[in-house]
C-alpha cells in the first residue's frame, strides 16, 4: 500500500497517542471525519494497522529484567521449527523472538521480574525444547532507548 503524507500523518500521531479521538485526528490533519474515518478503515484493511494498544511501564509493574537469550540448534528441519516456535510462543516472558542468520540461529528478548525467574525460565525453556545445542544470555544493565514509533520518514 503506497502511503501519502496524510496517511503517514495519521500514523505519526496514533503511535504517539492510540486514544486519539477520530474527530481530533480528522482536525490536526485537515480532513473531515468522514475522509479520515476511511483512511483508518483503509490502513487496518491493509495491514498497515495491525492494532492500537496501551503501552505499559515494565519497571513500574516489576519486570526490569531484560535478557537476550541466542539459541543455536543443529535440527533444522520445518517439523522441528514448527515446534520450536509453538514453544516459545507460548512463553509470556518472550517479548520479541527472531529468526537470526550469523552464528546464532534464533534470539529471543525476555522481560522477568529478576534473575530467579530469569532461571525458572531458562530451565522451562532448555527442558521443554528438544534439538537445542547452545543456548547463551547476555542481560540488559540499562535500557537508553525504547520505542515502539516505526520511523516513517
Amino acid at each position: 500500500m503506497e502511503l501519502d503524507k496524510v496517511d503517514r500523518q495519521i500514523l505519526a500521531m496514533l503511535q504517539q497517542d492510540a486514544t486519539l479521538s477520530l474527530n481530533e485526528l480528522a482536525e490536526a490533519v485537515n480532513l473531515t471525519t468522514t475522509p479520515c474515518w476511511k483512511r483508518l478503515k483503509k490502513l487496518e484493511e491493509s495491514g498497515v494497522l495491525t492494532k492500537r494498544v496501551a503501552l505499559l511501564d515494565a519497571d513500574k509493574l516489576g519486570l526490569a529484567f531484560i535478557a537476550f537469550v541466542m539459541v543455536k540448534t543443529s535440527d533444522h528441519s520445518h517439523e522441528w521449527y514448527q515446534r520450536f516456535v509453538s514453544s516459545v510462543e507460548s512463553y509470556p516472558e518472550v517479548m520479541e523472538f527472531y529468526r537470526m542468520a550469523g552464528e546464532y540461529d534464533y534470539m529471543m528478548k525476555v522481560l522477568v521480574k529478576d534473575m530467579k525467574h530469569f532461571d525458572q525460565f531458562y530451565k522451562k525453556l532448555v527442558n521443554g525444547v528438544d534439538g537445542l545445542n547452545n543456548v547463551t544470555s547476555t542481560f540488559a544493565m540499562e535500557s537508553l532507548k525504547y520505542t515502539t514509533e516505526l520511523p516513517l520518514s
